[in-house]
């Protein structure tokens, strides 16, 4: 017994917020078995999540019948990454390194990754959003990217932050001019920008800190009381 398709087509149509949590394991199932529709296995699965903990959950879902390993795993996997990307919710941001611990993941990355996170009036996160990848220059990271989705967030201020796969966190050429013109443009639109953040496995630069175009951070708390 597979998904009906209006959940899939609901989540389609309307986004993944207005499936309820049972259609969402729904989706991650796929299908039932000869003996559970697939409606009622995701019933018990919901029921699980509900009263262990997530260290638990592998345990936990291999007791009901017709969840094997590869779909306890799945699902405690989905509920893992989602922890980790939507964990951030709400967070009060008092110094911009605070907000390191919600972007470490895209230390292990070979790649560079461009974020920039949107917070509002009370320094409290919004959202963190990949801006670009690859070989980061002031060209790639366009400030229409970078602002586009944080004026649509309301956002009172941002910090950016990337990742250096070498290592060496110490700022390129390229990164204080990308960090320039986005400073310029953030200024035009009245939006704070608080850090600049470049980070790796076991360390990381804060331009702030460092006070490469930015205020020093006593100057920059009592100003914005972050």
């Amino acid at each position: 017994m597979e998904v009906k398709p209006n959940v899939r087509e609901c989540a389609l149509q309307y986004g993944l917020s207005f499936p309820n949590d049972e259609e969402l394991i729904m989706l991650i199932l796929g299908k039932g078995t000869k003996k559970t529709g697939v409606r009622a296995l995701a019933q018990k699965v919901i029921a699980v999540i509900n009263r262990c903990n997530s260290e638990q959950y592998v345990e936990k879902l291999l007791r009901i019948d017709g969840i094997g390993l590869t779909r306890a795993l799945a699902i405690a996997a989905a509920l893992e990454l989602g922890r980790r990307r939507m964990g951030f919710l709400g967070v009060k941001i008092r110094h911009p390194f605070d907000l390191i611990p919600f972007v470490k993941h895209i230390t292990i990355e070979m790649q560079e990754h461009f974020l920039c996170a949107s917070l509002n009036g009370a320094n409290e996160l919004l959202q963190i959003r990949v801006v670009a990848t690859g070989a980061l220059n002031s060209t790639l990271v366009s400030p229409r990217e970078v602002f586009s989705d944080a004026i649509a967030d309301r956002a009172a201020s941002l910090i950016f932050c990337h990742n250096h796969p070498s290592g060496n966190v110490n700022p390129s050429l390229s990164d204080i001019e990308t960090t320039e013109k986005l400073l310029a443009a953030a200024k035009i639109l009245g939006i704070t920008v608080l850090d600049h953040i470049i980070i790796a496995t076991d360390t990381y630069f804060s331009f702030m800190e460092h006070g490469i175009l930015f205020e020093k951070r006593e100057a920059l708390a009592k100003k914005h009381k972050v």
